[in-house]
């Protein structure tokens, strides 16, 4: 519905949530704390605005974890179409706990290696696409030029509303970002390591995501990217010459939806437990292991995602939409806390001299 302006929107919502971080990570560093927002909302805002705050995002990340392990269930479906999708939710759902419930040092090597072949993928389609581009390769030797930005319907195909109503889903797309609150209560050097996370982000987002979506519609019509049988990713591989495309983009979402469901458990556990210690949460989820993991907040999240199970047995067509729509409010009205909190902050901030 938006085209081409769908660019713009990325561009938006890449502004918003690095200013998010920015106001996260500042505090982040100046007070790190494991239900981080949570707790600088309590202490600002007052215990409320604390209560509130923590348990919206508790439900926003299981939203966001249900149409996670959605997206996983739907993509083993293509490699496997007759198995039901909610036996795969299953699966990951167990296997994630296991994993959660293991070290903050396994949690990190999986982000790692999932991240891996995210990035590497999305450089292999930014290297076809300019191939494409400048030399023609894959269309006749003819180069595409950037005439499809504007042509077919113009940059705003529908309108200043199309865009507009694009940022539902592109918002979602960047909901999550608030883990980085959250680590640092168990970052080693919260000083270096925060800031020089979040300053990198403006080289990322909205970099990265506006580059393979300014490929595909550069070089593609915005009609035929709507009516394509396969996703434009997929055609990316196809003009290459990878006849397996298919399958290597498969692979690759399998791990983006893997990394994104081990970091929901991860970050709602730690929310949990922080919120229990400052008396919002129940006493019980502040309870850890041995190896400093809060054990109990990892059960409860992953017996909450057993519904996603049954939501994928009871409307597997649907179930990936209704609960993606549903976040999208939540992920809002966490941003909208961590902006009134940075507010006396700030203040604080220049009383004491902190370094900003």
């Amino acid at each position: 519905m938006a085209g081409p302006s769908v660019l713009l929107a990325y561009i938006i919502g890449g502004i918003a949530a690095y200013i998010i971080m920015r106001a996260l990570g500042e505090m982040s560093v100046h007070n790190p704390a494991a239900s981080s927002f949570s707790r600088y909302a309590q202490e600002n805002l007052g215990p409320l605005a604390g209560y509130i705050t923590g348990w919206t995002y508790c439900f926003e990340i299981l939203i966001v974890a249900i149409a996670d392990v959605t997206a996983f269930g739907i993509y083993m479906g293509v490699w496997f179409p007759t198995v039901p999708h909610w036996i795969w939710v299953l699966s990951v759902v167990l296997i994630i706990c296991a994993v959660n419930l293991m070290s903050v040092k396994v949690f990190g090597e999986l982000e790692f290696w999932f991240s891996f072949f995210k990035v590497a993928t999305i450089i292999i389609m930014i290297v076809a696409r300019f191939r494409h581009h400048h030399l023609g390769i894959g269309n006749g030797g003819q180069p595409t030029g950037i005439h499809n930005l504007w042509s077919n319907g113009g940059f705003f195909s529908n309108g200043w509303l199309g865009m507009v109503m694009s940022l539902q889903m592109v918002m979602f797309a960047y909901g999550g970002i608030e883990i980085i609150g959250i680590t640092a209560g168990e970052a080693k050097d919260p000083e270096k390591s925060i800031p020089r996370a979040i300053n990198s982000v403006p080289m990322r987002i909205p970099g990265v995501l506006r580059r393979y979506a300014v490929r595909h519609y550069v070089y593609l019509p915005v009609e035929s990217v709507l009516a394509l049988p396969v996703a434009p990713f997929v055609l990316t591989f196809q003009h290459m010459g990878i006849t397996f495309a298919a399958s290597i983009l498969n692979f690759v979402v399998l791990t983006a939806s893997l990394s994104a469901i081990n970091s929901d458990v991860f970050g709602v556990g730690r929310m949990l437990h922080g919120m229990a210690e400052q008396g919002s949460a129940p006493k019980i989820f502040s309870k850890t292991s041995r190896r400093g993991i809060p054990w109990v907040t990892v059960l409860v999240m992953t017996t909450a995602l057993l519904f996603a199970v049954y939501l994928n047995y009871i409307m597997p067509e649907n179930v990936f939409l209704v609960i993606a729509s549903l976040a999208t409010f939540a992920t809002v009205w966490v941003w909208i806390m961590i902006c009134c909190r940075k507010l006396p902050s700030v203040a604080v901030c220049r009383q004491k001299k902190l370094r900003r």
